[in-house]
């Protein structure tokens, strides 16, 4: 199949129209499908959202900028849909950041060969922005007025661990299921 595990080549902070388009589209499917997420009984307002699995990948398939943008504006989104209001905006810098570090870390991957192996990076990459991008969230001890601990045991590591799931496994689905059709228009 594919030839090419880093999907973009390019002005890494490109901000274009095509860019926009891309990281707009993004935050509608994030905000949209992210709403199919349900609680981690015993957490501050934990949710497990598949949906995650989308901001890597649009990082990964439309850069940097595409990808902070459907992380920061998708969560946002689902946020005030959800009620919580802008109280957690620090959590949408943290998707954003994710989306942003995916576009990043695959833009300095080079091509590999293997489609096996372009699945494995996808994960491994997503995986690594997912556990940098989401420390940002950590400035909830600051801002909520959290402890360390109560923020690493009730926060971070169980959204950690809900999206890690979701784009080890996810994210290299959906870029699999992209990626012909991206050869098919040139993309």
């Amino acid at each position: 199949m594919s030839a090419d595990a880093a999907a973009r080549r390019g002005p890494l902070l490109d901000v274009s129209s095509r860019t926009v388009v891309y990281g707009a589209v993004g935050a509608a499917l994030y905000a949209a499908l992210g709403l199919f997420s349900f609680l981690i009984p015993g957490t501050q307002n934990v949710a497990v959202r598949p949906a995650f699995a989308l901001v890597p990948f649009f990082g990964k398939r439309f850069g940097v900028v595409a990808g902070f943008f459907a992380g920061l504006v998708g969560n946002l989104i689902i946020d005030l849909v959800q009620g919580a209001g802008l109280m957690y905006w620090n959590w949408s810098v943290a998707n954003g950041l994710v989306g942003g570090l995916a576009g990043l870390i695959f833009a300095m991957l080079p091509p590999i060969a293997g489609e096996a192996l372009r699945l494995v990076v996808t994960a491994v990459g997503a995986l690594v922005a997912t556990v940098a991008g989401l420390l940002f969230a950590a400035t909830d001890i600051w801002l909520q007025g959290s402890d360390v601990s109560t923020f690493l045991t009730l926060n971070y590591v169980p959204v950690l661990l809900a999206n890690a799931i979701a784009v080890v496994v996810l994210t290299p689905v959906i870029d699999a299921i992209w990626e012909p059709l991206s050869q098919r228009a040139g993309r």
